[in-house]
Protein backbone atom coordinates (compact mmCIF):
# COMPACT_ATOMS: atom_id res chain seq x y z
CA UNK A 1 0.00 0.00 0.00
CA UNK A 2 1.18 2.88 -1.26
CA UNK A 3 0.07 6.48 0.44
CA UNK A 4 1.10 9.90 -0.85
CA UNK A 5 1.42 12.24 -3.77
CA UNK A 6 1.82 11.68 -7.75
CA UNK A 7 2.54 13.33 -10.70
CA UNK A 8 0.69 13.15 -14.15
CA UNK A 9 3.34 12.68 -16.94
CA UNK A 10 0.75 11.67 -19.46
CA UNK A 11 -3.01 11.57 -21.16
CA UNK A 12 -3.67 9.60 -23.40
CA UNK A 13 -7.54 9.35 -23.66
CA UNK A 14 -8.90 7.33 -20.25
CA UNK A 15 -5.13 6.40 -19.67
CA UNK A 16 -3.09 8.52 -17.27
CA UNK A 17 0.22 7.85 -16.25
CA UNK A 18 1.81 9.12 -13.34
CA UNK A 19 5.40 8.94 -11.69
CA UNK A 20 5.44 8.48 -7.38
CA UNK A 21 9.12 8.96 -5.64
CA UNK A 22 7.20 7.41 -2.56
CA UNK A 23 6.37 3.55 -4.49
CA UNK A 24 4.12 2.51 -6.22
CA UNK A 25 0.57 1.68 -5.27
CA UNK A 26 -1.09 -1.75 -5.90
CA UNK A 27 -3.38 -2.70 -8.93
CA UNK A 28 -6.79 -1.46 -8.23
CA UNK A 29 -5.81 1.29 -5.79
CA UNK A 30 -8.14 4.26 -6.45
CA UNK A 31 -5.90 7.80 -7.56
CA UNK A 32 -7.87 10.83 -7.54
CA UNK A 33 -6.49 13.74 -9.72
CA UNK A 34 -8.36 16.96 -8.65
CA UNK A 35 -8.16 19.47 -11.50
CA UNK A 36 -10.08 23.07 -10.14
CA UNK A 37 -12.36 20.43 -7.69
CA UNK A 38 -13.54 17.74 -10.58
CA UNK A 39 -12.13 15.06 -8.51
CA UNK A 40 -11.50 12.67 -11.27
CA UNK A 41 -11.00 9.02 -10.19
CA UNK A 42 -8.58 6.68 -11.66
CA UNK A 43 -8.08 2.60 -11.10
CA UNK A 44 -3.89 1.78 -11.36
CA UNK A 45 -3.74 -1.49 -14.03
CA UNK A 46 -0.02 -1.31 -14.38
CA UNK A 47 3.33 -0.62 -13.12
CA UNK A 48 5.51 0.81 -16.13
CA UNK A 49 9.09 0.68 -13.88
CA UNK A 50 9.85 1.43 -10.34
CA UNK A 51 8.25 4.63 -10.15
CA UNK A 52 5.59 4.88 -13.13
CA UNK A 53 1.88 3.59 -13.27
CA UNK A 54 -0.93 3.26 -15.10
CA UNK A 55 -4.29 4.47 -14.53
CA UNK A 56 -7.80 4.17 -16.12
CA UNK A 57 -9.96 7.60 -15.45
CA UNK A 58 -13.31 6.26 -14.19
CA UNK A 59 -14.48 10.16 -15.65
CA UNK A 60 -13.98 12.16 -18.42
CA UNK A 61 -10.78 13.13 -18.66
CA UNK A 62 -11.29 16.89 -19.54
CA UNK A 63 -9.26 19.48 -18.11
CA UNK A 64 -6.32 16.82 -16.98
CA UNK A 65 -2.28 17.68 -17.99
CA UNK A 66 1.14 16.89 -17.49
CA UNK A 67 2.86 18.00 -13.95
CA UNK A 68 -0.55 17.81 -12.27
CA UNK A 69 -0.60 16.35 -9.05
CA UNK A 70 -2.76 13.22 -7.83
CA UNK A 71 -3.62 11.51 -4.29
CA UNK A 72 -2.88 7.72 -4.32
CA UNK A 73 -5.57 6.60 -1.33
CA UNK A 74 -3.99 3.46 -0.77
CA UNK A 75 -7.17 1.50 -0.97
CA UNK A 76 -9.76 0.79 -4.27
CA UNK A 77 -12.54 2.96 -4.99
CA UNK A 78 -14.90 3.36 -2.22
CA UNK A 79 -18.70 3.96 -3.04
CA UNK A 80 -21.53 4.88 -0.09
CA UNK A 81 -23.82 1.68 0.53
CA UNK A 82 -27.19 1.18 2.68
CA UNK A 83 -30.42 2.61 3.14
CA UNK A 84 -29.62 5.92 1.80
CA UNK A 85 -28.76 4.80 -1.70
CA UNK A 86 -32.24 3.17 -1.84
CA UNK A 87 -34.14 4.84 -4.36
CA UNK A 88 -31.51 6.71 -5.86
CA UNK A 89 -29.08 7.00 -9.34
CA UNK A 90 -25.47 7.28 -8.66
CA UNK A 91 -22.28 6.93 -10.90
CA UNK A 92 -19.61 4.50 -10.99
CA UNK A 93 -18.32 6.23 -8.20
CA UNK A 94 -20.72 6.70 -6.23
CA UNK A 95 -22.22 10.12 -6.96
CA UNK A 96 -25.58 10.81 -7.42
CA UNK A 97 -27.16 11.34 -10.84
CA UNK A 98 -31.01 12.08 -10.12
CA UNK A 99 -31.04 15.66 -9.23
CA UNK A 100 -32.06 14.87 -6.05
CA UNK A 101 -30.40 15.55 -2.56
CA UNK A 102 -26.58 14.37 -1.74
CA UNK A 103 -26.61 11.70 0.22
CA UNK A 104 -25.92 12.35 4.01
CA UNK A 105 -22.30 12.61 5.36
CA UNK A 106 -21.98 10.15 7.22
CA UNK A 107 -23.80 7.30 5.51
CA UNK A 108 -20.66 4.32 5.48
CA UNK A 109 -18.80 3.45 2.16
CA UNK A 110 -17.25 -0.13 1.09
CA UNK A 111 -14.66 -1.03 -1.54
CA UNK A 112 -15.30 -1.69 -5.11
CA UNK A 113 -13.05 -4.55 -4.81
CA UNK A 114 -14.47 -7.51 -2.66
CA UNK A 115 -13.13 -11.41 -1.96
CA UNK A 116 -16.14 -13.25 -2.59
CA UNK A 117 -17.57 -15.34 0.78
CA UNK A 118 -15.49 -18.58 1.67
CA UNK A 119 -16.85 -21.65 0.54
CA UNK A 120 -17.64 -22.79 4.63
CA UNK A 121 -19.59 -19.13 4.79
CA UNK A 122 -22.10 -20.05 1.68
CA UNK A 123 -26.31 -21.07 2.59
CA UNK A 124 -25.68 -24.89 1.77
CA UNK A 125 -28.17 -26.54 -0.23
CA UNK A 126 -30.40 -24.77 -2.61
CA UNK A 127 -33.91 -22.68 -2.05
CA UNK A 128 -35.47 -21.53 -5.45
CA UNK A 129 -36.69 -18.58 -6.31
CA UNK A 130 -39.99 -18.12 -7.30
CA UNK A 131 -40.44 -15.36 -9.19
CA UNK A 132 -44.35 -16.11 -10.27
CA UNK A 133 -43.47 -16.05 -13.48
CA UNK A 134 -44.89 -19.37 -15.00
CA UNK A 135 -42.79 -19.73 -18.10
CA UNK A 136 -39.28 -19.45 -16.04
CA UNK A 137 -40.80 -21.01 -12.63
CA UNK A 138 -41.21 -24.31 -14.69
CA UNK A 139 -38.72 -24.36 -17.19
CA UNK A 140 -35.84 -22.36 -16.12
CA UNK A 141 -35.82 -22.24 -12.04
CA UNK A 142 -33.84 -20.21 -10.64
CA UNK A 143 -32.37 -20.20 -7.08
CA UNK A 144 -31.39 -17.76 -4.36
CA UNK A 145 -28.12 -16.87 -4.85
CA UNK A 146 -28.27 -18.63 -8.16
CA UNK A 147 -27.16 -16.92 -11.80
CA UNK A 148 -29.35 -16.20 -14.76
CA UNK A 149 -28.66 -15.32 -17.91
CA UNK A 150 -31.17 -13.32 -20.15
CA UNK A 151 -30.18 -13.44 -24.04
CA UNK A 152 -32.36 -11.36 -26.20
CA UNK A 153 -32.26 -8.14 -28.52
CA UNK A 154 -34.25 -5.06 -28.59
CA UNK A 155 -37.83 -5.04 -28.86
CA UNK A 156 -38.91 -8.70 -27.15
CA UNK A 157 -39.76 -6.91 -23.84
CA UNK A 158 -36.40 -7.84 -22.12
CA UNK A 159 -36.99 -4.55 -20.13
CA UNK A 160 -40.57 -5.28 -18.97
CA UNK A 161 -39.33 -8.84 -17.90
CA UNK A 162 -36.12 -7.35 -15.94
CA UNK A 163 -38.96 -4.84 -13.87
CA UNK A 164 -41.30 -7.36 -13.47
CA UNK A 165 -38.49 -9.59 -11.74
CA UNK A 166 -37.69 -6.66 -9.57
CA UNK A 167 -41.76 -6.33 -8.68
CA UNK A 168 -41.20 -10.06 -7.80
CA UNK A 169 -38.70 -9.43 -5.44
CA UNK A 170 -39.66 -6.29 -3.24
CA UNK A 171 -43.34 -8.13 -3.05
CA UNK A 172 -42.88 -11.43 -2.63
CA UNK A 173 -39.46 -11.42 -0.93
CA UNK A 174 -39.35 -8.42 0.89
CA UNK A 175 -36.31 -7.87 -0.72
CA UNK A 176 -35.01 -5.05 -2.55
CA UNK A 177 -32.76 -4.86 -6.06
CA UNK A 178 -29.91 -3.06 -7.75
CA UNK A 179 -29.93 -2.40 -11.44
CA UNK A 180 -26.73 -2.34 -13.16
CA UNK A 181 -26.93 -0.07 -16.14
CA UNK A 182 -23.56 -1.27 -18.41
CA UNK A 183 -23.01 1.12 -21.31
CA UNK A 184 -26.53 2.36 -21.48
CA UNK A 185 -28.30 5.21 -22.85
CA UNK A 186 -29.26 8.30 -21.63
CA UNK A 187 -32.71 7.72 -22.49
CA UNK A 188 -32.81 4.26 -20.53
CA UNK A 189 -31.43 5.61 -17.85
CA UNK A 190 -34.07 8.29 -17.53
CA UNK A 191 -37.17 6.25 -18.45
CA UNK A 192 -36.04 3.02 -15.89
CA UNK A 193 -36.07 5.45 -12.86
CA UNK A 194 -39.28 6.82 -14.12
CA UNK A 195 -40.61 3.65 -14.45
CA UNK A 196 -39.23 2.62 -11.45
CA UNK A 197 -41.54 5.61 -9.79
CA UNK A 198 -44.34 4.90 -11.33
CA UNK A 199 -44.68 1.17 -10.61
CA UNK A 200 -43.96 1.87 -6.89
CA UNK A 201 -40.62 0.07 -6.41
CA UNK A 202 -38.39 2.72 -6.58
CA UNK A 203 -37.71 3.06 -2.68
CA UNK A 204 -36.25 -0.18 -2.81
CA UNK A 205 -34.36 -0.57 -5.42
CA UNK A 206 -30.59 1.33 -6.50
CA UNK A 207 -30.11 2.01 -9.89
CA UNK A 208 -26.52 2.65 -10.83
CA UNK A 209 -25.28 3.90 -14.62
CA UNK A 210 -21.91 3.54 -16.37
CA UNK A 211 -23.42 5.33 -19.52
CA UNK A 212 -22.64 4.96 -23.38
CA UNK A 213 -21.01 7.81 -23.59
CA UNK A 214 -18.31 7.46 -20.41
CA UNK A 215 -15.08 6.30 -20.76
CA UNK A 216 -14.05 2.34 -20.69
CA UNK A 217 -13.24 2.40 -17.02
CA UNK A 218 -16.63 3.77 -15.85
CA UNK A 219 -18.53 0.75 -17.97
CA UNK A 220 -16.25 -1.70 -16.80
CA UNK A 221 -16.63 -0.90 -13.20
CA UNK A 222 -20.36 -0.45 -13.15
CA UNK A 223 -21.01 -3.67 -12.26
CA UNK A 224 -18.19 -3.75 -9.20
CA UNK A 225 -20.58 -0.64 -7.89
CA UNK A 226 -23.47 -2.08 -8.01
CA UNK A 227 -22.58 -5.43 -6.67
CA UNK A 228 -20.61 -4.13 -3.64
CA UNK A 229 -24.08 -2.54 -2.55
CA UNK A 230 -25.74 -5.55 -2.98
CA UNK A 231 -22.68 -7.21 -1.01
CA UNK A 232 -23.44 -4.45 2.03
CA UNK A 233 -27.46 -4.94 1.79
CA UNK A 234 -26.94 -9.24 2.49
CA UNK A 235 -23.90 -9.34 4.87
CA UNK A 236 -24.95 -5.82 6.62
CA UNK A 237 -29.16 -5.51 6.63
CA UNK A 238 -29.36 -9.30 6.09
CA UNK A 239 -31.78 -8.66 2.98
CA UNK A 240 -32.23 -10.49 -0.01
CA UNK A 241 -30.79 -8.79 -3.24
CA UNK A 242 -31.64 -9.65 -7.13
CA UNK A 243 -29.05 -7.88 -8.70
CA UNK A 244 -30.12 -7.21 -12.36
CA UNK A 245 -27.01 -6.20 -15.06
CA UNK A 246 -28.11 -4.71 -18.48
CA UNK A 247 -25.79 -5.41 -20.34
CA UNK A 248 -23.25 -8.12 -19.10
CA UNK A 249 -21.42 -8.37 -22.68
CA UNK A 250 -20.97 -4.45 -22.53
CA UNK A 251 -18.70 -5.02 -19.15
CA UNK A 252 -16.89 -7.77 -21.07
CA UNK A 253 -16.46 -5.02 -24.49
CA UNK A 254 -14.87 -2.35 -22.33
CA UNK A 255 -12.59 -4.97 -20.22
CA UNK A 256 -11.26 -5.35 -24.21
CA UNK A 257 -11.35 -1.47 -24.63
CA UNK A 258 -9.10 -1.19 -21.48
CA UNK A 259 -6.74 -3.84 -22.21
CA UNK A 260 -6.46 -2.52 -25.76
CA UNK A 261 -5.44 1.19 -24.26
CA UNK A 262 -2.97 -0.31 -21.90
CA UNK A 263 -1.38 -1.89 -24.74
CA UNK A 264 -1.74 -5.64 -23.67
CA UNK A 265 -1.58 -8.31 -26.69
CA UNK A 266 -5.44 -9.01 -27.78
CA UNK A 267 -6.68 -12.56 -27.73
CA UNK A 268 -8.94 -14.78 -29.18
CA UNK A 269 -11.36 -12.69 -31.57
CA UNK A 270 -9.73 -9.45 -30.28
CA UNK A 271 -10.91 -9.95 -26.53
CA UNK A 272 -8.23 -8.87 -23.76
CA UNK A 273 -6.72 -12.01 -22.59
CA UNK A 274 -7.63 -11.68 -19.15
CA UNK A 275 -11.70 -12.11 -19.80
CA UNK A 276 -11.94 -15.27 -18.13
CA UNK A 277 -10.36 -14.03 -15.14
CA UNK A 278 -12.38 -10.42 -15.21
CA UNK A 279 -15.80 -12.43 -15.46
CA UNK A 280 -15.34 -14.88 -13.16
CA UNK A 281 -13.91 -11.91 -10.33
CA UNK A 282 -17.32 -10.25 -10.33
CA UNK A 283 -19.59 -13.61 -11.07
CA UNK A 284 -17.83 -15.44 -7.65
CA UNK A 285 -19.08 -12.48 -5.63
CA UNK A 286 -22.52 -13.26 -6.73
CA UNK A 287 -23.86 -16.12 -4.07
CA UNK A 288 -25.89 -16.66 -0.37
CA UNK A 289 -24.91 -16.21 2.99
CA UNK A 290 -26.00 -17.92 5.59
CA UNK A 291 -28.46 -15.30 6.62
CA UNK A 292 -29.39 -13.64 2.64
CA UNK A 293 -28.42 -13.74 -1.02
CA UNK A 294 -27.39 -11.93 -4.08
CA UNK A 295 -29.37 -13.82 -6.89
CA UNK A 296 -28.27 -12.35 -10.35
CA UNK A 297 -30.41 -11.63 -13.48
CA UNK A 298 -27.80 -10.38 -15.85
CA UNK A 299 -28.89 -9.84 -20.04
CA UNK A 300 -26.30 -11.01 -22.65
CA UNK A 301 -26.14 -9.02 -26.02
CA UNK A 302 -24.98 -11.66 -27.87
CA UNK A 303 -23.15 -9.98 -31.36
CA UNK A 304 -24.35 -11.58 -34.74
CA UNK A 305 -26.33 -14.76 -32.67
CA UNK A 306 -23.54 -16.20 -32.13
CA UNK A 307 -23.14 -18.01 -28.81
CA UNK A 308 -19.68 -19.64 -29.44
CA UNK A 309 -18.47 -15.29 -29.01
CA UNK A 310 -15.77 -15.42 -26.11
CA UNK A 311 -17.63 -13.29 -24.08
CA UNK A 312 -20.89 -14.84 -24.48
CA UNK A 313 -19.59 -18.58 -23.78
CA UNK A 314 -16.85 -16.92 -20.59
CA UNK A 315 -20.33 -15.48 -19.12
CA UNK A 316 -22.94 -18.77 -19.91
CA UNK A 317 -19.64 -21.12 -18.28
CA UNK A 318 -20.87 -19.07 -14.60
CA UNK A 319 -24.86 -19.16 -14.84
CA UNK A 320 -27.50 -21.75 -13.42
CA UNK A 321 -29.58 -21.08 -16.25
CA UNK A 322 -30.11 -19.93 -19.69
CA UNK A 323 -33.19 -17.70 -20.78
CA UNK A 324 -33.48 -17.30 -24.57
CA UNK A 325 -35.85 -14.54 -25.81
CA UNK A 326 -37.38 -15.25 -29.06
CA UNK A 327 -37.87 -12.36 -31.48
CA UNK A 328 -40.15 -14.48 -33.51
CA UNK A 329 -43.01 -15.47 -30.70
CA UNK A 330 -42.37 -11.74 -29.78
CA UNK A 331 -44.00 -10.76 -33.13
CA UNK A 332 -46.36 -13.87 -32.73
CA UNK A 333 -47.65 -11.59 -29.77
CA UNK A 334 -46.62 -14.39 -27.11
CA UNK A 335 -45.30 -12.43 -23.90
CA UNK A 336 -42.98 -12.86 -21.84
CA UNK A 337 -41.04 -14.05 -25.43
CA UNK A 338 -39.29 -16.71 -23.71
CA UNK A 339 -38.24 -18.99 -26.02
CA UNK A 340 -38.99 -22.52 -24.16
CA UNK A 341 -36.71 -25.00 -26.72
CA UNK A 342 -33.61 -23.13 -25.83
CA UNK A 343 -34.09 -21.89 -22.34
CA UNK A 344 -32.29 -24.09 -19.86
CA UNK A 345 -31.42 -24.49 -16.25
CA UNK A 346 -29.21 -26.98 -14.55
CA UNK A 347 -31.94 -26.95 -11.78
CA UNK A 348 -34.23 -28.66 -13.67
CA UNK A 349 -33.68 -31.53 -12.12
CA UNK A 350 -35.47 -34.12 -9.98
CA UNK A 351 -33.69 -34.42 -7.33
CA UNK A 352 -33.94 -30.32 -6.75
CA UNK A 353 -37.12 -29.43 -8.11
CA UNK A 354 -38.98 -32.78 -7.62
CA UNK A 355 -40.10 -35.40 -9.86
CA UNK A 356 -43.51 -33.69 -10.76
CA UNK A 357 -42.32 -30.43 -11.83
CA UNK A 358 -39.56 -32.17 -13.89
CA UNK A 359 -41.55 -34.99 -15.72
CA UNK A 360 -44.31 -31.86 -16.54
CA UNK A 361 -41.61 -29.20 -17.94
CA UNK A 362 -39.70 -32.54 -20.10
CA UNK A 363 -43.45 -33.33 -21.51
CA UNK A 364 -44.11 -29.42 -22.16
CA UNK A 365 -41.21 -28.89 -24.32
CA UNK A 366 -41.40 -32.19 -26.15
CA UNK A 367 -44.81 -31.20 -26.84
CA UNK A 368 -43.59 -27.82 -28.41
CA UNK A 369 -40.38 -29.24 -29.97
CA UNK A 370 -43.00 -31.53 -31.97
CA UNK A 371 -45.20 -28.61 -33.02
CA UNK A 372 -41.79 -26.67 -33.88
CA UNK A 373 -40.98 -29.46 -36.21
CA UNK A 374 -44.61 -29.04 -37.66
CA UNK A 375 -44.62 -26.14 -38.78
CA UNK A 376 -42.92 -25.42 -42.33
CA UNK A 377 -45.82 -28.38 -42.91
CA UNK A 378 -48.52 -26.90 -41.62
CA UNK A 379 -47.50 -23.34 -43.21
CA UNK A 380 -47.00 -25.40 -46.88
CA UNK A 381 -50.05 -28.13 -46.35
CA UNK A 382 -52.29 -26.60 -43.97
CA UNK A 383 -53.45 -28.15 -40.40
CA UNK A 384 -56.18 -30.36 -42.61
CA UNK A 385 -53.90 -32.36 -43.98
CA UNK A 386 -52.35 -33.50 -40.76
CA UNK A 387 -53.92 -36.92 -39.05
CA UNK A 388 -56.50 -36.86 -36.40
CA UNK A 389 -53.61 -37.22 -33.86
CA UNK A 390 -51.48 -34.76 -35.30
CA UNK A 391 -53.57 -32.37 -35.19
CA UNK A 392 -54.65 -32.92 -31.35
CA UNK A 393 -51.15 -32.63 -30.68
CA UNK A 394 -50.87 -29.20 -32.83
CA UNK A 395 -53.51 -27.72 -30.55
CA UNK A 396 -52.21 -28.45 -27.58
CA UNK A 397 -49.36 -27.21 -28.40
CA UNK A 398 -50.88 -24.10 -29.29
CA UNK A 399 -52.89 -24.04 -25.82
CA UNK A 400 -49.91 -24.45 -24.09
CA UNK A 401 -47.80 -21.76 -25.58
CA UNK A 402 -50.42 -18.90 -24.50
CA UNK A 403 -51.32 -20.97 -21.05
CA UNK A 404 -47.25 -19.65 -20.60
CA UNK A 405 -48.43 -16.04 -21.67
CA UNK A 406 -49.46 -13.78 -18.48
CA UNK A 407 -49.86 -10.17 -17.74
CA UNK A 408 -47.30 -8.06 -15.72
CA UNK A 409 -48.14 -6.18 -13.31
CA UNK A 410 -45.29 -3.28 -14.40
CA UNK A 411 -47.45 -3.47 -18.29
CA UNK A 412 -50.64 -2.58 -16.31
CA UNK A 413 -51.39 0.97 -17.66
CA UNK A 414 -50.76 -0.22 -20.89
CA UNK A 415 -51.82 -3.78 -21.33
CA UNK A 416 -55.00 -2.74 -18.92
CA UNK A 417 -55.33 -5.71 -17.87
CA UNK A 418 -53.77 -6.48 -14.09
CA UNK A 419 -50.57 -8.55 -13.00
CA UNK A 420 -50.71 -11.99 -12.51
CA UNK A 421 -48.33 -13.57 -10.03
CA UNK A 422 -48.75 -17.46 -9.99
CA UNK A 423 -47.43 -20.68 -8.21
CA UNK A 424 -45.43 -22.92 -9.29
CA UNK A 425 -47.67 -25.74 -8.00
CA UNK A 426 -50.71 -23.70 -10.05
CA UNK A 427 -48.70 -23.43 -13.50
CA UNK A 428 -47.57 -27.74 -12.92
CA UNK A 429 -51.52 -28.44 -12.66
CA UNK A 430 -52.69 -26.48 -16.00
CA UNK A 431 -49.76 -27.73 -18.28
CA UNK A 432 -50.98 -31.22 -16.71
CA UNK A 433 -54.13 -30.29 -17.59
CA UNK A 434 -53.67 -29.29 -21.31
CA UNK A 435 -51.32 -32.22 -21.69
CA UNK A 436 -53.79 -34.56 -20.57
CA UNK A 437 -56.61 -33.54 -23.35
CA UNK A 438 -59.01 -32.03 -20.29
CA UNK A 439 -58.67 -28.78 -21.99
CA UNK A 440 -59.70 -29.96 -25.55
CA UNK A 441 -62.61 -28.50 -26.51
CA UNK A 442 -61.77 -24.96 -25.08
CA UNK A 443 -61.21 -21.90 -27.42
CA UNK A 444 -56.95 -21.50 -27.20
CA UNK A 445 -57.71 -17.66 -27.00
CA UNK A 446 -59.40 -18.75 -22.99
CA UNK A 447 -55.67 -19.28 -22.32
CA UNK A 448 -54.12 -15.99 -23.85
CA UNK A 449 -52.54 -13.99 -21.33
CA UNK A 450 -53.98 -15.20 -17.60
CA UNK A 451 -52.87 -16.41 -14.81
CA UNK A 452 -54.03 -19.92 -13.48
CA UNK A 453 -56.27 -22.17 -15.92
CA UNK A 454 -59.03 -21.34 -13.55
CA UNK A 455 -59.39 -18.17 -15.38
CA UNK A 456 -59.29 -19.92 -18.70
CA UNK A 457 -61.97 -22.55 -17.22
CA UNK A 458 -64.32 -19.26 -16.23
CA UNK A 459 -63.56 -17.72 -19.71
CA UNK A 460 -64.57 -20.85 -21.60
CA UNK A 461 -67.97 -20.90 -19.20
CA UNK A 462 -68.73 -17.11 -19.55
CA UNK A 463 -68.10 -18.00 -23.63
CA UNK A 464 -71.11 -20.75 -23.49
CA UNK A 465 -73.25 -18.89 -22.10
CA UNK A 466 -73.28 -15.90 -24.05
CA UNK A 467 -76.55 -16.68 -26.47
CA UNK A 468 -74.90 -17.56 -30.69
Amino acid sequence: MSVGLARVTAVRGPVVELVSDTGLPEINDAVIVDPEGAAIACEVQSHVDAHRFRAIALQPTQGLSRLMTAQMTGAPLSVPVGPAVLGRLIDVAGRVGDGGPALPADTPRRAIHQQPPPLAGRRAGVKLFSTGIKVLDLLAPLALGGKAAMFGGAGVGKTVLVTELIHATVVDYDGVSVFAGVGERSREGHEMLHDMQNYGVLDRTVLVFGQMNEPPGARWRVPMTALTLAEHLRDVQGQNVLLLMDNAFRFCQAGAEVSGLLGRMPSRAGYQPTLATEVAALQERITSSDTASVTAIEAVYVPADDFTDPAVAALSAHMDCNVVLSRDLAAEGIYPAVDPLRTTSVLLDPAIVGEDHARTAAAVRELIQHYSEMRDVIALLGVEELSRDEQRLVARARRLQRFLTQPFFVAAAFTGMAGRSVPIEATIEGCRAILSGECDSWDESAFYMIGTLEEARARVEAARKVPA
